[in-house]
């Protein structure tokens, strides 16, 4: 997700809330990083930081922002990427970071932590490019973030990865937009939506490391998912050729281009 300065700042930090965090970071357009330019910001990593802290996180049949991992292989991976964060990454979200339990509570949690696998939110700032959690895919509530100078370096520090599933702009110029869809390899990019608001009657799928040349959803999805036949039948009782085959080119050998000027 790009953040640019003329962006509606409330909409972004739902956006990256939203796609970030919504079903704990595991969907496969979940959000990674934010590469908000930074005239902004210090100021969206502080409205994130305390949507986030705000937000009720706990038992998935509740009114919550997520809920737990979807098993303990999920959460001992997490617990890898957790351990990607570096002495220069300034850490915020929450209160704590791990999982959420007795011993290591949440605010405001939901429910009991002892009846799932649930982890605080974090939110890495001071993320560099080449940083484990920038280059690697992360699931779950995790989320980076860091600045850019012009929309060019956005484009490539977006594009560096390699992961090209999904894409967004907030910003309120339309040039922007047509340079970020220009200039971005993601198979799909959304403006002023969340990297999760993909359209039902879009093309969905990626490009570089998350694709595998398959487009669903829409008309699409019948290329995908159709395997073609062709049948010709014949009722002249004689063997018909291909039209390489019958096609006879006569020479006019006389022909000749004109001549220009006099």
């Amino acid at each position: 997700m790009v953040v640019a300065p003329s962006a509606d700042l409330d909409l972004a930090v739902q956006g990256a809330l939203f796609s970030g965090f919504g079903t704990a970071g595991q969907r496969c357009t979940s959000l990674g990083s934010v590469i908000v330019h930074r005239v902004i910001a210090e100021e969206f990593i502080a409205r994130l930081d305390a949507a986030v802290r705000a937000a009720a996180i706990g038992d998935p049949f509740g009114a919550v922002l997520y809920g737990p991992m979807l098993s303990a292989r999920f959460g001992a991976r997490f617990e890898e990427y957790l351990s990607w964060i570096q002495p220069h990454h300034r850490v915020l979200g929450s209160s704590g970071t791990g999982r959420i339990t007795a011993d290591n509570p949440r605010d405001g949690f939901v429910g009991d932590p002892s009846a799932g696998i649930f982890y605080h939110p974090v939110i890495v700032a001071e993320l560099r490019p080449d940083d484990a959690i920038f280059r690697e895919e992360t699931f779950g509530p995790l989320i980076g973030v860091t600045a850019y100078g012009e929309l060019d370096e956005a484009i490539r520090l977006a594009n560096l990865p390699g992961y090209g599933l999904s894409s967004s702009l907030y910003t309120r110029d339309p040039a922007e937009a047509f340079r970020f869809r220009r200039g971005i390899s993601a198979g799909m990019v959304s403006i002023n939506n969340s990297t999760s608001g993909a359209e039902a009657h879009l093309p969905f799928g990626g490009n570089g490391k998350s694709g595998n040349g398959s487009r669903q959803s829409g008309v699409w999805v019948l290329d995908q998912f159709t395997r073609w036949q062709s049948l010709n039948w014949d009722y002249s009782g004689s063997l018909q050729k291909a039209q390489l085959d019958v096609a006879e080119l006569n020479a006019d050998e006389s022909f000749r281009l004109p001549q220009l000027g006099g």
